[in-house]
């Protein structure tokens, strides 16, 4: 049984693509920083459907801790699947914009993307199968006010991606970013209303986390080892 880590694996996104690895047929480590209690309740209802998997949290941005839960997973589970999925939004226009706003923002997305995604590189060249799904977003692809830092960092993973994937092709291991649109989650609460999402998205509705989920499931799958290197959109046709 493949094993899969999927961070920031308690909110939305995160959650139903874990769900959906785990339906799938692969070990699921289920990561969180500070909410811990939700990635277990994910784990729940992974062992309720008679999948396995388990919880895991560490501060993606700190890399010690990073190299120190890695190294004790994957003396049990290594890892062939990493989804990271890990990401915050601090958002302000930006001559407002504060320098730790700036920080945080690119610490969790991109440091982070260095800080998981590398440990696991070489035992993925062993084993000469892999899967790296970064999920990245619409702004790193169009831009978004009050968000230079969020479309900065993701558009950096964007760049990461493709690199990463010429350096892995001819080891079975592919490398793809995944760019939602508006998706129904917590984290768009308070940010779109009925109205404007109608305005935004040429489908007049917000896309649903399984939507993403069904994207990473396949980009994870056996039947995806020809792609890699690609910035895959899921937006109701925004761009």
């Amino acid at each position: 049984m493949k094993c899969a880590l999927v961070t920031g694996a308690s909110g939305g996104i995160g959650s139903a693509i874990a769900k959906r690895l785990a339906q799938d047929g692969f070990y699921v480590v289920v990561h969180a920083h500070q909410n811990l209690v939700k990635a277990e309740q994910v784990v729940d209802d992974i062992l309720a459907k008679g999948g396995r998997a388990q919880a895991l949290a560490f501060d993606v941005t700190d890399r010690q801790a990073c190299a120190l839960a890695l190294q004790a997973l994957t003396e049990q589970h290594p890892v062939q699947v990493l989804v990271n999925n890990a990401g915050i939004h601090d958002d302000a226009v930006f001559p407002g914009m504060r320098e730790d706003q700036w920080d945080r923002v690119v610490a969790v997305s991109l440091n982070g993307f260095f800080n998981v995604t590398q440990p696991l590189t070489l035992p993925m060249i062993r084993k000469r199968w892999g899967r790296i799904i970064n999920i990245s977003s619409v702004a790193a692809l169009m831009g978004n006010r009050g968000q230079v830092n969020y479309s900065a960092a993701k558009g950096a993973l964007h760049a990461a991606s493709k690199s990463l994937a010429l350096e892995l092709a001819s080891r079975g291991i592919t490398v793809n970013a995944v760019a939602p649109g508006i998706i129904e989650t917590d984290m768009i609460e308070g940010h779109f209303d009925a109205d404007l999402i109608k305005k935004l998205v040429p489908m007049q509705r917000a896309g649903r986390a399984q939507e993403v989920a069904d994207l990473v499931g396949f980009l994870a799958s056996e039947q995806a080892a020809y792609i890699s290197g690609q910035v895959i959109s899921i937006n109701g046709a925004m761009i």
